[in-house]
């Protein structure tokens, strides 16, 4: 069977996305395109009985100068002669309800005479719209193939792939005319650069003589084209500007030709009714309000069960490979650090897949625009812009994947700053930190016979997360040195039905995603961890087991308590525990001792370890959230060596307050070191997090004691 190699390309909001799910289903996969931390979505598809192909998602783009990274891609994958990805045929959406801004691109790909097949989206919306478009009449004046799909309901997929295999097979053929004029732009530049590359179209030449510094070429070629530009006295700016010109003028005519569109004032479909109500300048912000809240509750409240469930599940797993294992330091390692540390990287899967279920039904609706939209303005005061937002929406539930969705960000700095305050909001993994110390310290009253103090404690937590973020990114505005400028250009799709098939789809991608990229970090580390509370110095640590030899021999009655207090005791002396005395004096003053400077530090491999670290050093044995209330109670009966107590009202909230800030994340200190692709901004963000945490604990700390 022969092997095609499709790009799927289109404007944003085209009906591209659900076009690949369509033709893929959920053979898919994601990963990088080489050097740019830009998604690479690919999957496959059978074309006919004797032709399969492999279809790649490429970024949307508007047209062929691009600006951001990823049109970047698109741009190079259809003009640059070195890119790796080989390309076979185009397969380009075009949204037939916005059909004059989309043959825009159309025109331009189509006179790069590559082999190309129009896929026409969006025909129920246009019909919607009292648009009518003569779908033959279009095909004639394009010069390639066209057909109506509807990617959402299958519908034309199988002419698509009849188009496509006849394309394949030379049965169509990239028209003879052009849409620019090439001769009126540069004919005698564009001459001269075919004579390099007779392999190319007119258009394509101009593309060479625009951005030829950023194609793969050899150091004598560049040189060639750069003094073909100084002896024709090319004008990149005048040329493209008399290029657009040239085709809007074009797609008048075949638009008078072809298409029939409803006088305006006429025609109101239901997103422009919608639109007066959810983007009005006061109930559209107390809907987002109420939409963000429903959110947020539907993860935690949708999410308990299952994660209830693998903590069981991992529980029982643990006991009965405890009770088969030889109590050696392999089956410690493997209970203690393996089965624990992957357990503690499953049992956020459910909250990272219901999030971006949801987020993906707010996008796939077309909310998700009207959110960036509503929100921009208050960005902008701050040094972001309206794309910031769903990236630190997405942080609630996990850092990892909202700052790898900042690619989306075209502008350099607002990109950066985004980064760099995503983990600032209060993530999934705080939540078991949140809820063990606020019930530590915090009474359990209620006002109005409703409204839980606890419950408004964590609540605060969360926008105290949030309004550092905003307040972080103003300060940082003023020393990142990006003289790019930014502009928000945003296009409204109307709105629609999500397509499930895509959110399940996206659900398992990121799953996959979260646990294959920071899982294996969290696992390294949590292994690391467990040696370094496992093992100490030989001297210390066989003193202490001396020391309880003896103590058994001599209170024999007494094995339980004494065992716990060799574990603990022996946990004290560990490397990991030395650590913990070692960086006693610089967190005492927040009121911590060196048991909850151990959770600190082996809470760098994620924030939740903390509490079982806590279960661990107060020798509360088996599951914890079993085991809560015993734990609750050994905290809170835990004393200085003068007999006070260690968790107060001061103590509580001061931790609280350091794990609102401080970055405690090793899998989120290496995504922000890939996506940056440099360690400065990483190493700046662990500094600038700690010494907020340390100074705001600081300060609470003093104020409430």
């Amino acid at each position: 069977m022969d092997q095609l190699h499709i790009a799927l390309i289109g404007n944003p909001n085209s009906g591209k996305s659900s076009l690949f799910n369509a033709l893929t289903g959920l053979s898919q996969k994601v990963g990088n395109f080489p050097g740019v931390t830009v998604d690479k979505k690919s999957g496959s598809t059978g074309i006919s009985d004797t032709l399969s192909a492999t279809v790649l998602d490429l970024p949307g783009t508007y047209s062929l100068y691009p600006r951001r990274s990823d049109e970047w891609v698109t741009y190079s994958i259809l003009l640059d002669p070195g890119t790796r990805e080989k390309t076979d045929l185009f397969v380009l959406t075009v949204d037939a309800s916005n059909l004059k801004r989309n043959l825009l691109f159309a025109s331009q790909v189509i006179d790069l005479k590559k082999p190309v097949v129009i896929a026409l989206t969006m025909m129920d919306i246009a019909s919607k719209k009292g648009i009518k478009v003569d779908v033959e009449g279009l095909e004639r004046s394009l010069g390639v193939p066209v057909v109506p799909v509807n990617p959402r309901r299958d519908k034309g997929i199988r002419e698509l792939k009849k188009a496509i295999e006849q394309t394949a097979r030379h049965l169509y053929k990239p028209p003879a005319w052009s849409f620019a004029d090439t001769k009126e732009l540069a004919e005698h530049a564009v001459a001269d650069v075919r004579k390099e590359f007779n392999d190319i179209s007119d258009y394509a030449a101009i593309h060479y003589l625009i951005n030829h510094e950023s194609f793969g070429l050899d150091e004598t070629v560049q040189d060639k084209i750069e003094n073909i530009e100084k002896t024709h006295s090319f004008n990149h700016t005048q040329v493209q500007a008399k290029e657009i010109t040239q085709r809007y003028a074009r797609i008048r005519n075949i638009m008078q030709q072809n298409v029939v569109e409803a006088d305006p004032k006429e025609k109101q479909i239901i997103s422009d009714r919608l639109d007066r109500i959810l983007l009005h300048r006061v109930w559209g912000y107390a809907i987002l309000a109420v939409v963000l809240m429903l959110l947020f509750q539907s993860i935690f409240w949708l999410a308990s069960y299952p994660m209830d469930a693998i903590e069981w599940i991992f529980g029982e797993f643990s006991t009965w490979l405890s009770s088969v294992l030889p109590e050696n330091w392999l089956g410690d390692l493997i209970v203690n650090g393996v089965v624990a540390g992957i357990g503690g990287i499953v049992i956020f899967i459910p909250q990272i897949m219901i999030l971006f279920g949801l987020i993906t039904i707010l996008e796939d609706s077309g909310y998700m625009a009207r959110i960036s939209f509503l929100t921009d303005k208050l960005m902008r005061k701050v040094g972001l812009n309206g794309k910031s937002v769903m990236p630190m929406i997405s942080s609630f539930a996990c850092a990892v994947p909202a700052i790898m969705s900042t690619r989306n960000i075209e502008n350099k700095k607002e990109r950066l700053l985004t980064i760099m305050v995503s983990p600032l909001m209060s993530c999934s993994a705080r939540l078991p930190v949140y809820i063990i110390l606020i019930s530590l310290v915090i009474p359990e009253v209620y006002y109005w016979g409703f409204l839980s103090l606890q419950g408004l404690v964590m609540a605060g937590l969360y926008l105290l997360g949030l309004l550092g973020a905003l307040v972080v990114a103003w300060v940082m505005k003023w020393f990142i040195k990006v003289k790019e400028k930014s502009f928000f250009i945003l296009e409204l799709p109307v709105y629609r039905s999500p397509r499930w098939k895509t959110v399940l789809v996206t659900m398992v991608e990121k799953a996959k995603i979260f646990t294959v990229q920071a899982g294996r970090i969290i696992l390294v580390l949590a292994m690391i961890l467990w040696a370094l509370s496992t093992y100490g110095p030989p001297g210390r640590m066989d003193a202490v087991e001396g020391k309880y030899e003896t103590l058994l021999i001599q209170q024999p009655d007494n094995e339980e308590a004494l065992e716990e207090d060799k574990s603990a005791e022996l946990l004290e002396n560990s490397y990991i525990g030395i650590l913990g005395k070692a960086i006693e004096p610089a967190i005492k003053p927040l009121g911590y001792d060196w048991k909850i400077g151990i959770a600190l530090i082996t809470s760098f491999a994620a924030r939740e370890v903390f509490v079982a670290t806590m279960a661990t050093i107060y020798s509360v044995g088996g599951d914890v959230d079993e085991n809560d209330a015993t734990l609750r109670e050994k905290m809170r009966a835990a004393t200085w060596p003068d007999g006070s107590r260690i968790y107060t009202l001061a103590t509580g909230v001061s931790l609280l307050i350091f794990y609102v800030f401080a970055m405690q994340c090793i899998s989120t200190v290496a995504i922000v070191k890939r996506e940056t692709r440099s360690w400065k901004w990483p190493l700046i963000q662990v500094a600038y997090m700690t010494g907020l945490a340390y100074f705001l604990s600081l300060l609470a700390y003093n104020m409430l004691k």
